[in-house]
């Protein structure tokens, strides 16, 4: 171990942990470690930073714009996204007509954040969009005939779906017989022949060429607004008094549809969302500003408060309340209206909570009853009256119990139809696997990414689905490995410093594609343990010259984890993220635990 308490990591099984209180191995994060001295080098990091930027994949030549993105460097043309160009000409076309034009977005924080977006460049233009947000309880995800003839009957010729509609194959060709023009931006993974829409913009439509495929709707909305603003230029739509707008006042949004659409933060996407934090942090959005307040956030935005302040409020909207809320918080600059929404939505959050709560036990409980097989490579678990708000929550938090893809159902008997919601694990692509499951038949709807994924199927249906999705995923699962907990740092609680932290916090944002630093100790003693509300756990960790450092276990107290550290007792391996800790003014930090290892313990 170095003098300063911070280590490099040996190979293999680090600390020789196979089997963990999780149950998981812990592995080294590896890293080349000629890119290690070059990197090092160049930017003048300490060592063990310079290892978790190379162990996360970026070269020396890359370092650069990694520790330092911009837009200039990253930015894509516009141009290599299919049908990019035809749709800002159709946008532009409508702006300079007059053309009764509408937005039609998804209802969760994507599909709001790019209307949002959409509507203000607009606005600026001295247009204001109408907004359509289906209902997700009466109407279902994306575009449907019914709506398209709802919107056609408003007096609307052209519609822009957002975060929607590359699988609306039907209601598009049924807009096309009531005389509605429709614009599709999307990102959902989509088959090979596209609906037939005036364009269709997704970054994973099948032979586009952006290499863009990890950005959510906001992110390809941020690319399309760069796209009209050429347009416009081009079409000296621009004068003396309307300036050409800048995007980069609207970064906010895109980070936070970014953040909470779970996309892969890395190149473009990565800088967007870092420069999107930076933007939000001036609170220019006055719905942003009101929910950070109502959600009693404080300090400089971040991942975090994005992901667990912000967008699950602005998702409670669409989940148990009305669909609209979120688009109209985020598009509104009346700061009284903005508060007023902001509170509707907080106190929904608050209902959503509950709900939720209530799913993921009796989900659990059927589980834990004999319906979980353990060698399965992913699990799909059904129950009736379940609320499909709360399902997509519900099955990331069996995500992350059970280490495998989850797929929940609520099944409506009346209606005789079960609404689904998966979360996936990282390397296995679920919605692939439902976008399958779909065009074998076996589904009424689904699609969605990498990560998420909806659907609608017939109860009858789901033993046959189940198999169809254990059958497709198990090769993946299988290539991925059981889940390990991946250790960037060795170090003790008198190496855990603010200044530390700090470092380590120059390869923000944190996500999928760039995970958080971990860190590991050896030989820490759980000490002054308390139980909190909501199942969590307070201690100190003691090293073994005595030093300590403050800690928290979340949600572990009814785990092996949290048992163990409530025993109190001897020493263990712990593994684990620092974070800062600004309670009464300490500009400290504490120890978030993933995971613990017990040396003394005998695992099966």
């Amino acid at each position: 171990m170095a003098a300063d308490g911070v280590s490099n990591i040996a190979p293999s099984a680090f600390l020789g942990v196979e089997h963990s209180l999780s149950g998981r191995a812990w592995r080294e994060r590896a890293a080349d470690p000629l890119v290690v001295r070059d990197i090092q080098q160049r930017h003048g990091l300490i060592e063990p930073l310079a290892r978790a930027l190379a162990a996360r994949g970026v070269s020396l030549e890359q370092s650069e714009h990694y520790l330092r993105p911009t837009l200039r460097a990253l930015f894509p043309d516009p141009s290599s996204f299919t049908d990019m160009d035809r749709a800002a000409e159709i946008l532009i076309d409508a702006l300079a007509q007059g053309r009764p034009t509408m937005v039609f977005a998804d209802y969760d924080v994507d599909g709001a954040t790019s209307a949002a977006q959409l509507v203000r460049w607009f606005r600026y233009m001295g247009v204001e969009l109408p907004i359509y947000i289906p209902d997700r309880l009466t109407e279902g995800y994306g575009p449907s005939p019914a709506a398209f003839r709802k919107i056609r009957e408003s007096g609307a010729e052209l519609v822009v779906t957002l975060d929607c509609g590359a699988a609306a194959y039907d209601a598009i060709a049924s807009a096309a017989e009531i005389g509605l023009e429709v614009v599709v931006i999307d990102h959902h993974l989509m088959r090979e022949d596209p609906p037939a829409a005036a364009a269709v913009v997704n970054p994973n439509r099948p032979g586009c060429q952006s290499g863009q495929g990890v950005l959510a709707a906001a992110g390809v909305t941020f690319v399309l607004l760069a796209a009209l603003n050429r347009e416009a230029r081009k079409r000296g739509l621009f004068t003396e008094d309307r300036p050409q707008p800048d995007p980069r006042q609207w970064l906010d949004l895109v980070a936070l549809g970014e953040v909470c659409d779970v996309t892969q933060l890395v190149g473009f996407n990565r800088a967007l969302t870092a420069l999107g934090l930076r933007t939000m942090g001036a609170w220019a959005n006055p719905g942003l500003k009101a929910l950070f307040e109502v959600g009693k956030g404080s300090g400089p935005p971040s991942v975090f408060h994005a992901g667990f302040i912000l967008g699950p409020r602005i998702n409670a909207g669409g989940r148990i309340g009305r669909s609209d809320l979120g688009a109209r918080l985020l598009s509104t600059d009346d700061p009284l209206e903005a508060r007023a929404l902001a509170e509707e939505l907080d106190g929904l959050n608050t209902e959503r909570k509950a709900v939720e709560a209530a799913v993921v036990e009796e989900a659990a409980a059927m589980l834990e009853r004999g319906n979980l097989n353990p060698d399965a490579p992913v699990i799909v678990v059904a129950g009736e009256d379940w609320h499909p708000g709360v399902i997509g929550i519900v099955a990331g938090r069996l995500r992350e119990r059970y280490r495998k893809p989850v797929v929940v159902i609520g099944i409506d008997r009346a209606a005789n139809v079960g609404k689904g919601s998966g979360r996936s694990q990282p390397g296995v692509n679920l919605g692939r696997a439902i976008q399958g499951a779909f065009e074998a038949g076996l589904l009424m709807a689904g699609g969605g990414h990498a990560m998420a994924a909806g659907l609608s199927i017939r109860p009858e249906a789901i033993p046959e689905f189940r198999a169809f999705l254990e059958q497709h995923l198990a090769g993946e699962m299988e290539a991925v490995g059981a889940e390990a907990v991946e250790i960037d740092v060795l170090l003790q609680p008198r190496a855990a410093s603010r200044a530390l932290h700090d470092d380590f916090q120059r390869l923000a944002p944190f996500g999928p594609g760039n995970p958080e630093p971990m860190f590991a100790m050896t030989q820490v003693r759980p000490d002054r343990v308390t139980a909190l509300k909501g199942g969590h756990v307070r201690l100190d960790l003691v090293g073994p010259t005595g030093d300590r450092i403050k800690a928290v276990s979340w949600r572990s107290a009814e785990t092996p984890l949290g048992r163990r550290l409530l025993a109190g007792g001897g020493a263990l391996d712990v593994a684990g993220r620092l974070k800062p800790d600004d309670y009464m003014g300490r500009n400290g930090v504490q120890f978030e635990i993933e995971d613990a290892h017990d040396p003394r313990a005998r695992y099966a």
